[in-house]
């Protein structure tokens, strides 16, 4: 069974888990509708590169 020659300092850790951050959604202002909408999916009013995609309004 393989064991660590050395003990992994805290920095080396911290190093480790850098990726496991929680990244914050892409929220763009679309002009047409004159709304927030996040990228790549389907706005609150229902609209997807500019056309009706959805029911709700």
């Amino acid at each position: 069974m393989a064991v660590p020659a050395r003990k992994t300092s805290k920095a080396k850790k911290k190093l480790r888990r850098a990726h496991l951050k929680i990244a914050k959604p892409e929220i763009s202002f679309d002009e047409e509708l004159g709304d927030y909408r996040r990228s790549h999916h389907v706005s609150l009013k229902g609209y997807y590169k500019g056309r009706k995609v959805s029911g709700k309004e």
